[in-house]
């Protein structure tokens, strides 16, 4: 798992979940208490309840998600950065700000004038937006869309048989779909995936969300850090039969389980109480890896079929090859031809399945075929690898 460094908040396994507070300056936007259009007001509430209750970074929306409502053109959006800027430029507290955008112009103007990291939207739907933060060199957050600047999050209305294949779409199921939608325009160094919870097309479903929900872990598989919203979302709130102002004893249970699952990011209205449930989940949380001469072993926390599949998809392997991976699970990344034939042989004689790619190996075994594999690996000098072997968790 990459660690992303955002503006010097390091975001990925090794630390502390990231709690991202949310601003918005538009009038529009469905939940009040955040909602703020005078600077000084705006600035007030970031320093009090946002990063004065814990908030890592501080999310701020120029325009209402409500999908009802007329998408803002860029012009439109840069127009309302002025409010924005002389927030943060109000601001005496310490967090990082994160501008909600889906267009690179108004992302290039928002880092120009003092933000440190971009929420896009729209998944790179506009094709500059890549470049924008390599340019720049910040932290991005990608949510799962189509590649349409209108239609954040409306990963349902994609056509499919044409996007991919009409083989492809007969079989996709919802989170394939997410997965894929996550795919386009690829990614930068500094992408942190957002897997897009919430009802952002008439075609999402509560039951999406479940699916999603359950199936988080395997978006792990990417190797990236991943950021939820899932903030008094409605797939919680009909489980307990809630209104979004009785719903956030649902939304902390949820945010324990979704670290618990893989976030690293937790994008929220109620800052203090969702720290709290995300140390819970960091306290009952353990990710086993270490690195060495460049080459990193992560276990895999009770990989599911399917996070399986896409891992050994993602080193450029068969994916079916994941029916052969049993017992403890350690992914090895980094490693190069000449060292990989070294780990192959080893597992070979200790009784360790291995299924290697182009990007890095799974090893699959008991814990003692891995202890094994320990000892032939601690001869090869690869001490990195052989500890996780070795740790029996």
């Amino acid at each position: 798992m990459r660690t992303v460094d955002a503006a010097g908040l390091h975001i990925g396994d090794d630390h502390p979940t990231r709690i991202m507070g949310v601003l918005n300056v538009s009038k529009e936007s469905p939940y009040d208490p955040s909602v703020y259009d005078d600077p000084g007001e705006a600035a007030a509430y970031v320093d009090e309840e946002l990063i004065g209750e814990g908030a890592d970074i501080v999310d701020i929306g120029l325009e209402s998600a409500n999908k009802r409502l007329d998408v803002l053109s860029a012009e439109q959006e840069r127009d309302r950065l002025d409010t924005a800027v002389e927030t943060i430029e109000s601001v005496s507290g310490d967090a990082i700000f994160s501008i909600e955008t889906r267009y690179a112009s108004v992302a290039r103007a928002a880092l120009d004038r003092g933000f440190d990291m971009v929420n896009d939207i729209c998944g790179f739907a506009d094709p500059e937006m890549p470049e924008v933060c390599r340019e720049y060199d910040v932290a991005v957050g990608k949510m799962a869309s189509p590649p349409d600047i209108e239609r954040p999050g409306a990963v349902g209305d994609v056509d499919w048989a044409d996007a991919r294949s009409s083989a492809w779409a007969r079989q996709a199921d919802y989170v394939d779909k997410v997965y894929a939608a996550l795919d386009q325009n690829g990614m930068t160094e500094k992408t942190i995936l957002d897997p897009a919870f919430g009802g952002w097309s008439e075609a999402k479903t509560i039951d999406n969300d479940h699916e999603t929900f359950e199936r988080l872990p395997e978006f792990r598989a990417y190797g990236r850090p991943l950021l939820v919203s899932i903030n008094r979302k409605n797939f919680l709130r009909t489980i307990a039969d809630r209104s979004t102002e009785e719903a956030l004893p649902v939304s902390l249970a949820a945010t324990a389980m979704a670290v618990e699952r893989g976030a690293h990011v937790v994008r929220t209205h109620d800052v203090a109480e969702t720290s709290d449930a995300a140390q819970i989940g960091d306290a009952f949380t353990e990710r086993a890896s270490a690195t060495a001469a460049g080459v990193t072993a992560t276990e895999l926390d009770a990989p599911t079929p399917g996070e399986l599949r896409r891992r050994i998809e993602n080193i450029g392997a068969d994916g079916t090859a994941a029916d052969g991976l049993t017992g403890r699970v350690i992914q090895v990344d980094g490693v190069d031809g000449e060292t990989a034939q070294e780990l192959v042989e080893a597992a070979e004689t200790a009784g360790v399945t291995v299924v290697a790619g182009t990007d890095g190996l799974l090893l699959g075994g008991s814990t003692g075929a891995l202890a094994a594999l320990a000892d032939e690996l601690s001869r090869a000098e690869l001490d990195g690898v052989a500890d996780i072997c070795q740790s029996g968790r």
